[in-house]
């Protein structure tokens, strides 16, 4: 477990986040085919997570929540070694939607970020018709920064991708504010 990870969002839900496993995969494949999930992810292979897993500069975590933190959902950061201090969140699924799940989760991943690996950013992308995670993204304070357009193949077409980011100082202003987890 990570110990820097552990914390409470504003419902009270338990969350911390965990390295990844191989015996975790399986559970990782499963979310990320789930049909409520498909539409706003592009899946990976099982050779791709496990060299996530085992690569320096990804972070594979398991999020982990509720009274007995069983698995929940799965995050991937992304240039956790670079000289840039510029990390990606390149992938963040939860398995409940809609009761707080997400947000406590990017919650732990931005101090996670900003404290244990020193960001100086964190950027992600979405997918423009992923409404309901565009809309938490606005929420925790990350900033639009543009749009790739029609970026991503679709089998009717194609979809745009929605760059958006925060900087470290943005962080440390919104947890002066008390709207984020404290180090």
């Amino acid at each position: 477990m990570h110990p820097a990870a552990s914390a409470n969002d504003t419902a009270a839900l338990r969350v911390r986040l965990r390295p990844t496993m191989q015996s975790d995969i399986a559970f990782v494949l499963s979310l990320e085919q789930d049909p409520e999930n498909l539409p706003f992810i592009t899946p990976w292979e099982r050779t791709q997570h496990e060299a996530a897993i085992r690569f320096p500069d990804f972070r594979h975590f398991i999020v982990e929540a509720g009274p007995g933190l069983e698995a929940a959902g799965f995050v991937i950061l992304i240039g956790c070694r670079s000289p840039h201090q510029s990390l990606e969140l390149k992938r963040m699924v939860v398995r409940s939607k809609g009761r707080g799940l997400g947000r406590a989760s990017l919650r732990v991943v931005k101090k996670v970020a900003f404290d244990d690996l020193g960001a100086h950013r964190l950027w992600l992308d979405v997918k423009q018709r992923n409404t309901r995670a565009k809309a938490l993204y606005d929420s925790e304070g990350f900033v639009v920064e543009g749009v790739l357009r029609e970026a991503v193949k679709l089998d009717d077409g194609f979809e745009s991708m929605v760059v958006m980011s925060m900087l470290a100082n943005e962080f440390r202003q919104r947890r002066a504010q008390g709207l984020e987890l404290r180090g």
